[in-house]
C-alpha cells in the first residue's frame, strides 16, 4: 500500500476534520453505544433468558469490528508502541479483551462496559476540543495541589483513627464497635456524612464524639475544593483553538489549529 493511501486512511481513522473522518467517528460512536446497550441488556435476567443468544452474537460481531479497528490503528501509526500505551490505545484494547476472556472466565464480558470510555472521542468528533483544554487546566491544578491534598487527607485519616479508637474504648463490642478497624470504618462513614446506620453509638460520650465528627465532616468538605480552586484560578485561562489532528509519529493530539508540526515530538503534521 502506498504511503499516500496510508496517510489518507490515517486521516479518516484518527482525525475528524474531513467529512469521511467525522463519518467514521460518528459510526464508531453509534457502535459503541450499541455495544453498551447490549452488555446492559444482557445483565437483565428476563431479557437474557429470551434473547441471550442473539445478544451474544451481536456482542461478538461488534467485538470483531472493534478488534479490526484496533489492529488498523496500530498499523497506521509509525510507532505502534506510542499508540498502544496511550490513554485511548489502552481503552481500545480493554474494550475488546473481555469478550475473548469470557471464553475462559464466565461473566467477564460485563467488563465490556469499559467501552463507554471510548465515548470521550465525542469531544474530538464534534469539535469540542476547547473543553479538553479546560479539562487539562483542571488536571494541572489538581497536580499542583497534590501535596496539600495529601497533607489534608492524612490529617483527616489521623483524626478518624484517633476518634474511632476512642469509640472502640467507649462503646465496646456490645454496641457494634468490635475492633479498631471497624471503629475506624465508622468514623470515616460518619465524617463523610454518609451514615450507613449499620453501627451507631449508644452511650452519651459516644454520641458526643459522633456529633463532633459530623460537624467536623461538614466543615472539611470545602477544604479540598478550595485548595484546587485556588490553583485553578492561578492558571492562565487562555482559550485555545485546537484541531483534531493526530500525529502519525507519536499518536498525540490536541495541537493548535494552525500547527504544522507536532508540539510533542516535532514530527510534521499531515
Amino acid at each position: 500500500m502506498s504511503a499516500t493511501l496510508k496517510r489518507k486512511i490515517h486521516e479518516i481513522v484518527f482525525e475528524a476534520d474531513t467529512k469521511a473522518g467525522k463519518t467514521f467517528d460518528v459510526v464508531l460512536l453509534i457502535l459503541i453505544l450499541l455495544s453498551i446497550l447490549v452488555v446492559s441488556l444482557e445483565s437483565v435476567y428476563t431479557i437474557n433468558k429470551v434473547y441471550g443468544v442473539a445478544l451474544r452474537w451481536i456482542e461478538w460481531v461488534l467485538t470483531i469490528l472493534f478488534t479490526f479497528e484496533y489492529i488498523l490503528r496500530v498499523w497506521l501509526v509509525n510507532k505502534a508502541r506510542h499508540y498502544m500505551l496511550s490513554f485511548f490505545g489502552i481503552v481500545d484494547l480493554l474494550s475488546i479483551l473481555p469478550t475473548f476472556l469470557s471464553l475462559v472466565i464466565v461473566g467477564s464480558q460485563s467488563l465490556l462496559i469499559f467501552r463507554s470510555l471510548r465515548l470521550l472521542r465525542i469531544f474530538r468528533v464534534f469539535k469540542l476540543g476547547r473543553y479538553l483544554g479546560e479539562g487539562q487546566q483542571l488536571v494541572d491544578a489538581m497536580r499542583a495541589s497534590r501535596a496539600k491534598i495529601i497533607v489534608f487527607v492524612s490529617a483527616v485519616l489521623t483524626v478518624a483513627l484517633i476518634l474511632g479508637t476512642f469509640m472502640y474504648l467507649v462503646e465496646g463490642a456490645e454496641n457494634g464497635f468490635t475492633s479498631i478497624p471497624r471503629s475506624f470504618y465508622w468514623a470515616i462513614v460518619t465524617m463523610t456524612t454518609v451514615g450507613y446506620g449499620d453501627i451507631a453509638p449508644q452511650t452519651v460520650i459516644g454520641q458526643s464524639i459522633a456529633t463532633l465528627l459530623m460537624v467536623l465532616g461538614y466543615g472539611i468538605i470545602a477544604v479540598p475544593t478550595g485548595i484546587v480552586s485556588v490553583e485553578f484560578s492561578a492558571k492562565k485561562n487562555v482559550a485555545e483553538t485546537v484541531s483534531t489532528q493526530v500525529c502519525q509519529h507519536c499518536s498525540k493530539e490536541g495541537h493548535d489549529a494552525d500547527a504544522h508540526y507536532c508540539k510533542y515530538c516535532g514530527h510534521h503534521l499531515l
